[in-house]
């Protein structure tokens, strides 16, 4: 199967054949032609499998086709948790749309509003926006939405963890009910299918992975150490395997700082980004590590999506995460379009917990291998077999003569509340590529 093969016009075919792409991904195969077709499209894809360009391409079709955008008005609306996400998004809509007579934007906080109110006087076809910032424009008449013909929702269980649910609902009540609705998320949650209720209408529904798994091109494993020696067995890694590109996550924004400084005292350039930090800085941080100007770059899980990092080899759990779902999202960070990678995580004895719902969560036993030098004195417990995945428990089985004292399943596992605070061209020339992400 070809691009030209999915009802593409030449110039969005010029632009992606520039890239250096030839074959459609599968999630790009099935979303391309339904979107194309004007249905509503619910599509549960994990990083790394092209999603961006699955709704991306069909919408600057679509856009080609239509009238001329009015001052202050947005025919296409994206709407991303993150800024790092939203740029991203942003630059491949400016890429493939390159050849289009289309104006696209991109808008979030944390920058001046001014120049982002200028930007829309003209009218925009494609805007791509955080919740937040997209609120405070609505308020001050900078963009309106009489001519919105499309809504896409990115990581949309993403902007739900992130707390973004009223403002959705805010954005969703200003927008004209007719228009097409595409809703991109990696899983197809509870929350997420109450959300698609009232946004996507008989949508074409897509799933290119099986749930909460992990990606089958990373090659993953687990280094049991003593929390205090993590720093040091970093450092280890990255000099004893010439490791010239790691991400590196850690759970908290201090800890972020404080292992970058380590990293760069032991003459390993690094850089730290965080929720904590300006967006120019964050911006710089991403610019050093894709053109190789850093070897490590330390993140909170504010970059667990929306990184653009092509053929990322390494990423390192400095710390697990609370939530078994983010380990997913983080390793997810390498091996993507077909490329192998490599996730370590060091863990620590009081974290076996994280480390069996990850497993349990995944359905996959992670190797241990001990490092010489680094053998903990606090031995992590072994990992029982995987067997089943999270979920609730079962109810008790009532005793003989007891059937109306029969407890309910309500003694289920509770899950660990979302964190809040989370959170291109490439730097290098990337060898030939067959899927666009």
């Amino acid at each position: 199967m070809s691009f030209a093969s999915l009802g593409l016009s030449a110039p969005i075919l010029e632009a992606v054949a520039k890239e250096g792409y030839d074959t459609p991904s599968p999630i790009q195969s099935q979303a391309i032609p339904a979107i194309l077709a004007g249905k509503d499209v619910m599509a549960a894809a994990q990083t790394g499998t092209g999603k961006t360009a699955g709704f991306t391409l069909p919408m600057l079709e679509i856009l080609s086709r239509g009238d001329k955008v009015q001052p202050n008005q947005v025919r296409a609306l994206i709407l991303a948790p993150t800024r790092e996400l939203a740029a991203q998004v942003g630059e491949s809509v400016a890429t493939y749309g390159r050849h289009l007579p289309l104006r696209s934007t991109v808008v979030f906080g944390g920058v001046k509003i001014n120049p982002q109110m200028i930007a829309l006087r003209k009218g925009v076809d494609v805007l791509v926006a955080t919740p937040g910032r997209l609120l405070d424009l609505y308020r001050q008449n900078a963009v309106r939405f009489k001519q919105l013909e499309i809504l896409v929702l990115d990581e949309a269980d993403r902007m739900l963890d992130m707390g973004f649910i009223n403002d959705i609902k805010k954005i969703l009540a200003a927008l004209p009910k007719d228009r097409q609705n595409l809703m991109f998320s990696a899983t197809f949650s509870d929350d997420i299918r109450n959300l698609a209720k009232g946004l996507v209408h008989d949508p074409v529904e897509i799933s290119v992975s099986p749930r909460n798994t992990t990606v089958k091109m990373v090659e993953q494993w687990i280094c049991p150490v003593d929390k205090k020696q993590k720093p040091a067995l970093l450092k280890r890694l990255i000099l004893d395997n010439q490791w010239d590109q790691v991400l590196v996550f850690s759970k908290t924004k201090h800890g972020a700082n404080r292992l970058s400084r380590f990293l760069d005292e032991s003459g390993i350039k690094s850089s730290a980004i965080h929720g904590s930090k300006g967006q120019g800085a964050r911006t710089r941080a991403l610019a050093d590590f894709k053109s190789g100007a850093i070897r490590a770059l330390v993140a909170t899980d504010i970059a667990a999506r929306g990184l653009d990092i092509d053929q990322l080899p390494h990423v390192v759990n400095f710390d697990l995460p609370n939530v078994p779902e983010d380990y997913v999202h983080r390793i997810g960070r390498t091996g993507r379009a077909g490329a192998s990678g490599q996730a370590v995580s060091l863990v620590s004895a009081d974290e076996f917990k994280q480390l069996s719902d990850i497993e349990r969560l995944t359905g996959e036993m992670l190797e241990r291998r001990m490092v010489d030098g680094f053998e903990p004195t606090h031995s992590l417990p072994e990992s029982r077999k995987v067997h089943r995945p999270l979920g609730p428990k079962r109810p008790k089985k009532p005793k003989d003569g007891h059937r109306d004292g029969q407890r309910s399943a309500g003694n289920a596992r509770g899950n660990n509340p979302p964190e809040r605070a989370r959170r291109g061209t490439e730097g290098r020339q990337a060898p030939r590529r067959r899927n666009p992400g």
